[in-house]
Parts: structure tokens; sequence; C-alpha cells
């Protein structure tokens, strides 16, 4: 039975609220883990994280924008950040969950991961079902993480970074072979030059509007269709961009917080610190801290 909202605003559920270790990243072996499941996640909730998970034995329904999916043996799930979870009651089940944030993926070294089908996601699938091979390639590969993040030897986030860009690119060679992706829909190659766009002018156009004239189309076309495609409004994505290339440059250099704010187009620093406290839930000065504290 599914529990509705209790109020017209739809809360976020963050990883800090997993009760894991870090607020970045998080592996849990279904079934074993004794953490108690929050109530919030049996109502509508946004998570503001990516979210892998391996079924192994049992069933459960969960629902994903309105869709409703049957967790099933030997089926691998994925979503993204910000979309719309409902999980019913729960029921007895095996697997693993593999929880990480877009700030964990900027940490990355390589950013091509990125552009990985399982997480540009462009038919907004949620299911693959696993052959016995690739069932039991897929189980090895998070076992070997699981044991990375309980065992902590040294560099074990870069080894955990490495194990799950491995596993990011096989789903997504299984993701390409079942489903069929046109390259030719309309409304996919319109997202696809939207994209394209944001990548090359994010740090100079920060509206909805300027891309849409980049584009020869009313912003509100713009936003209708990036929103049918991706589940994202127009705005998250730019935004998006903008906090993932935040995120890099506080992580990675030793600029100070207005060089990065004037470096991504913002005429005022103060409002960039706001900007990535509205985005990230903390300060820019918090996050380079935090983030060095666990990498270093």
């Amino acid at each position: 039975m599914i529990t509705g909202a209790s109020s017209i605003s739809i809360p976020n559920y963050s990883l800090e609220q997993s009760g894991g270790r870090n607020n970045l990243f998080d592996i849990r072996r279904i079934g074993t883990d004794d953490r108690e499941m929050p109530a919030i996640l049996l109502s509508p909730h946004r998570k503001d994280f990516y979210m892998l998970v391996l079924v192994e034995q049992g069933s459960s329904r969960h629902w994903v924008d309105m869709q409703p999916y049957t967790l099933k043996p030997d089926t691998f799930y994925f979503t993204a950040p910000h979309q719309v979870h409902v999980k019913e009651e729960p029921e007895p089940m095996k697997g693993i969950v593999i929880y990480f944030t877009e700030a964990f993926l900027a940490a990355a070294a390589n950013q091509q991961i990125r552009q990985l089908p399982v997480i540009q996601n462009p038919d907004n699938g949620h299911e693959l079902s696993l052959e016995a091979a690739d069932m039991t390639y897929v189980r090895d590969i998070m076992l070997r993480m699981a044991d990375e993040y309980e065992q902590r030897p040294d560099w074990h986030n870069t080894m955990l970074q490495a194990y799950l860009h491995v596993l990011l690119i096989y789903i997504s060679r299984l993701y390409t072979g079942q489903f069929t992706i046109s390259e030719k829909q309309p409304g996919r190659e319109l997202l696809k030059k939207f994209l394209g766009l944001i990548e090359s002018n994010y740090t100079h156009h920060h509206e909805v509007a300027a891309y849409a004239g980049l584009m020869n189309i009313t912003a509100g076309h713009l936003g209708d269709v990036v929103r049918e495609q991706s589940g994202r409004s127009a705005i998250e994505h730019i935004h998006g961009r903008l906090l993932l290339e935040a995120r890099r440059m506080l992580f990675h250099t030793d600029q100070s917080i207005k060089e990065i704010a004037f470096a991504l187009g913002f005429e005022d620093a103060s409002y960039f610190n706001r900007f990535f406290k509205r985005g990230c839930q903390q300060t820019p000065l918090s996050f380079r801290t935090a983030a060095r504290e666990m990498y270093h």
C-alpha cells in the first residue's frame, strides 16, 4: 500500500539520512544490513543521489516517477537524482544496493563516466534483465565494492571509483542492448542539442531563455520537451552542470570561492554561495573541506 505525501511539497531524502558512513557514497547488502528503513521511503520523496540495485532473491514493489516496478531476482535497477520514489511495504529480499551522489562522480578522474548511457538514461529506463553470466559479473563487482567499503584499506575511495566506473560501463552495454535508442526521434535530438549547448555555454548562459534563443525555439517548448525526455526541468540541467563544475573546481583547484564564482559566470560571489548551498545543502567552503578530508 502506498502512503500519500503529507504535504504539497515532496520531501527530499539525502544520502546523509541513510545512516551510512558518509554523504557521498554508500553500499549495503540487502537482507543482511540491519539498518531500519526510514518511514519517509514509504511516502512520495525525492532522492538526491543515484541508486543501483541488484536483486538476487525475493520481490518488492517500487514506484519511480509514477511508474511501478516489481523488483525481482536476476534484475538490475537504476535511478537518478531528483526522481520521485515511493516504496511499498518492504518484503524480504536479498541483493546489493549502491548509492552515490553527483559530488562523488565529480571527484572521479575520468569524467567520460558522465556520458555513459546508464547515467544519461536517454530512454528513461530503470530496469535491466540479467542473463546468468551478466548476473555473475555484476554481482562479483558489487561484492568487491562492498568488501572495499566495509574494510576500508588504503586508497579505498579511489578503488571504489574505479570499480564503479567498470560497473557503469558494463551496465551501459546492457542498457544499449535492451533499450531501443532512436537517435532520429525529434524530442531526443532536441534534448541532445540542448545538453551539448549547456556543455559549451554554461559559464556564459544560466537561463533557459538564452538556450531557447540559441535553438530558435520558445523557452516553454524547450522546457516541455526536456522534461518529457529526461524527467528533469531545463533549469535543473543548467544548474546541475554549474554545480558539477563548481564541485570539481573546489575539489581539484586552490582557487578562491570568488575566483570560482567569476569563472562560472557569476558576477556576485555571495550569490554564488547561496546558489551552491541551495543546490548542495552546504557552502562551497564546507564542501571543499569535507571532500578533501574524505579523499586525502
